[in-house]
């Protein structure tokens, strides 16, 4: 489930630096795109509980460590660009 949801956060965000780029409004996309990320992340915690409930230790112990890290980036990366679009509006206004 959290693949889905991650793909469609990523699919939201090119939507959303689409419409910026073709001017048009763009914050329902930024919505979606942080909400599905938002998802995703609990898709993933939902999957490690499970886990733990059935003492999947191996699981763990093998997937764990690495997905914290890529999480944290992927969802630093769509902050990032989700927000762009605000950023770049704020900037050309000055």
């Amino acid at each position: 489930m959290w693949v889905i949801l991650g793909v469609i956060a990523i699919v939201a965000t090119l939507i959303n630096l689409y419409m910026y780029k073709a001017g048009k409004d763009y914050k329902l996309a930024m919505a979606m795109g942080l909400s599905f990320t938002a998802l995703t992340l609990c898709a993933e915690y939902s999957l490690v509980s499970r886990w733990v409930e059935v003492e999947d230790w191996a699981a763990l112990s093998d997937v764990v460590p690495g997905m914290e890290r890529a999480l944290w980036f992927l969802t630093i990366v769509s902050i990032i660009l989700n927000i762009a679009p605000i950023l770049l509006e704020l900037k050309g206004k000055k």
